[in-house]
This record gives structure tokens, sequence and C-alpha cells, in this order.
């Protein structure tokens, strides 16, 4: 009996915990949406009160006047482009590093991931002046270039640590019915690789959306900036307007929490593969 109540003690403490824990981690998204209703001086009287009238029209205008809606779509171009290529890239990489053996293997691999200790500010020049040379400056392929580099560390990474436990003899199996290599990897590693995938996507898209740096070093006409540049516009020198700030972040935030409420499943299942063989 005392061994029992331990356990409904130590599992409600548990469970008081995680509701704790889960209400810290939503209060600031919740707190933003119903803030993004409110007007400047509502935020200004009362920071956690509810609004006393739903301001609608400050998602109409964060769309339409401060053009938020092209900054969006830039975002959408650049972040899908630059998760393309980092998962065609990566994926490649990845099952090459995993599934065959040559000489400088391990060199290539330790190369790969030593660009997850390189940090973005220190490259910023370097990168500025081969935008500039290659013409690329002020261009969208700028980003989804840089942010390809930058998110193939993590990508090959998780690639290889996940096709590593994958079986050489599917594989085999597949090449010695007649399937080239390149059919092996689009038409069986590529479907198999589902939840890696998932993960690496979240993850890159994620970095890609709230990428400032680059953005603001390489792009300068304002119809090509992209979304965390126009959500700075909303902060001046001596004013700042807080309604539509916190409409455009609700906006912003949308993509990625679609994303990650679709994909909850396989990144799931991505993060722990590979922790367990057998």
């Amino acid at each position: 009996m005392l061994a029992t109540l331990r356990r409904i003690g130590a599992r409600s403490v548990l469970y008081l915990l995680l509701a704790l824990f889960a209400v810290t981690t939503l209060f600031p998204l919740v707190w933003m949406l119903y803030s993004s209703f409110k007007t400047n001086g509502d935020i200004a009287l009362s920071t956690f009160a509810l609004p006393g009238i739903w301001h609608v029209e400050n998602y109409v205008n964060a769309w339409q006047t401060a053009k938020i809606g092209t900054y969006f779509f830039n975002s959408v171009i650049v972040s899908l482009g630059a998760v393309g290529l980092t998962i065609l890239a990566g994926a490649s990489a990845g099952f090459i590093l995993a599934k065959f053996r040559f000489g400088l293997r391990g060199v290539v691999y330790g190369f790969f991931i030593l660009g997850m200790l390189i940090p973005l500010q220190s490259v910023l020049v370097p990168l500025f002046i081969q935008m500039r040379d290659f013409k690329l400056l002020d261009n969208p392929w700028s980003l989804i270039l840089s942010y390809t580099a930058f998110g193939l560390p993590i990508t090959i990474f998780l690639m290889e640590s996940f096709l590593r436990a994958f079986p050489d003899s599917v594989l085999e199996a597949a090449i010695l019915d007649g399937a080239s290599l390149l059919r092996v990897f689009w038409a069986l590693v590529l479907p198999m690789s589902k939840p890696v995938l998932a993960t690496v996507a979240i993850l890159n898209f994620l970095n890609n959306w709230k990428e400032f740096s680059f953005a603001l070093i390489f792009l300068t006409t304002e119809e090509k900036k992209t979304l965390p540049l126009g959500l700075y516009n909303f902060l001046g020198a001596y004013t700042a307007d807080y309604a539509g700030l916190m409409a455009a972040l609700m906006i912003a935030s949308i993509p990625l929490l679609i994303l990650y409420f679709v994909l909850q499943e396989q990144i799931i299942k991505g993060m722990t593969a590979g922790a367990v063989k057998g």
C-alpha cells in the first residue's frame, strides 16, 4: 500500500512539473496571440490583460500596409528553396558516407561536422565578398546558397547516423535485382528515411525562416527582403507599433506551427532513430 502511494505521489509530482513546463512554454505564444488583437494603448496600459475590443484590423494593416505579405512570400521562397537543396545534397552525402568505404571518408565527414562549430557572424565578410564577386548581392540566391551551406553539417550528421543503421541486405537485394545506385537512392533510401528527413526539414526551415544577419547584409531592395527584416520595421528610434508587431509575429509563426503539427510524429521518430540498434 505504501509503495503504491509513493508511486502515485511521484507520478503526481511529475505531472505537475510537466504541466508547469507546458504552461511556461505555451504562455508567450498565447500572450502574443491575444495581444495581437489589442491597440498600442491597451498594451501600454495593461500588458497581460485580455483585449476589451478585438481589433482584427491589426492583421490587415500588418499584411498590407506594412508589406508583411511581400516579406512573407520572400521568406517562403528562400526557406523552401534552401531546405530542398539542403535535403538533396545532405541526403546524398549522408548516404555515401554511411554506406561506402573510401580512403578519406573520415576526413570528409570530419570537415562536414566541423561546419557545425562555425558561427554565422565569422563568415559574413568573406561571404559578402564572394556574393559581390558572383554578382548575387540583392538576389534571393545569395540567401538560398548560404542557408544551404550552413544547413548541410547537421543534415549530413543526422542522415549519416540514420543510414548507418539501415540494413545493407536491403540495398544489396535491390542492386542484385538490377536497380541502379541512383534508383536505390531515390526509390528505396529516401522513402524509408522519412523520419529523419522530416527532422532535418523542420530544423533547417526554422533556421532559415528566422535568420536575420545574412538577409540584412545581402539584401537591399525592399521588395526582396525577408520576414525578419520586415518585422524590424515595426520598431523605430522613437516609436514602436507593438500591436502591429504582435500581429506580424503571429503571421510569421503560422508556417512553423503548421509544419510542426504535420510532421511531429515523423520528427519524434527521426530524433530517436539510430539510438537503439537491433
